[in-house]
């Protein structure tokens, strides 16, 4: 959980770094259905390979966004038996004694694991290479066409902006917090699975604790700065598209293009 890159902000100079907010959030809307599209392994790889090279323009290790896998194991252990147990097609594999486990499951559980974790690292590299205040900026653009309706868009980006920023901060607390009680002599890791549960739950009420201590700061600190929902606002930093920024919307124009005509060819 220490090591859990989702949700932080990396400051370094990289070239995804100097990207319009706005190009980066319409790429990740691009990239996740190029992910949800296909049925190749082929463009699976393909899109892995922008994804990767998208890491390297960012200057993000490759290994801190394994390692934010990491959470995910129990989950796709959990679907990989749901599947075996309810998928009875296609031919069978492997014998478990006297239980088949057929081909159809295997692979469909594969498709849902790959599309997770490219999923998962594309949202990665935007919070990553995002500050906080041009996420905003860029959501608040992209909801910019609700204002006719008289949709709050400044309120709802603001809200989604600190929500993505409090995950590492939760974890944090929550480290924080487990290894205090280990200290108290509570144990997580060893026992019975009812004393397990029952160290979870201690962590319950002092993590609501801390967050809602952290939202009320958030909130004094807003309003010391004379922050007023719902009032006219002006922009100190203007977003602008440039060359750049036209060329990485392109790219993943390219790769959802990609995904979709590999559903007719491949």
């Amino acid at each position: 959980m220490n090591n859990m890159v989702f949700g932080k902000y990396i400051p370094v100079d990289s070239l995804m770094h100097r990207l319009d907010p706005r190009a980066k959030l319409i790429g990740l809307f691009l990239m996740i259905a190029a992910v949800f599209v296909p049925k190749s392994w082929w463009v699976f790889l393909f899109i892995a390979i922008l994804i990767t090279i998208a890491l390297l323009c960012a200057k993000i290790g490759i290994k801190m966004i394994v390692q934010s896998f990491k959470p995910m194991i129990m989950m796709m252990i959990f679907l990989l038996v749901i599947n075996t147990l309810t998928i009875r097609t296609g031919e069978v594999m492997f014998m478990i004694g006297t239980y088949a486990i057929y081909r159809d499951a295997i692979f469909n559980t594969l498709f849902v694991i790959v599309r997770l974790l490219l999923m998962i690292s594309i949202t990665t590299l935007l919070t990553a290479t995002t500050n906080p205040l041009d996420l905003t900026l860029g959501i608040e653009w992209l909801l910019k066409p609700l204002e006719i309706i008289h949709f709050p868009t400044h309120e709802v980006a603001m809200m989604v902006s600190i929500a993505l920023r409090f995950i590492p901060t939760i974890i944090e607390e929550t480290i924080r917090i487990m290894n205090a009680q280990k200290s108290r002599g509570v144990d997580f890791e060893n026992g019975r699975l009812s004393q397990k549960i029952a160290a979870i739950l201690s962590l319950i009420v002092p993590l609501f604790s801390v967050a809602f201590e952290r939202a009320y700061e958030l909130a004094d600190a807003m309003e010391a700065r004379g922050y007023v929902p719902g009032a006219k606002r002006s922009r100190y930093h203007i977003l602008k598209f440039r060359f750049t920024d036209y060329l990485f919307i392109l790219i993943c124009m390219a790769a959802l293009a990609v995904s979709i005509a590999s559903r007719f060819y491949l």
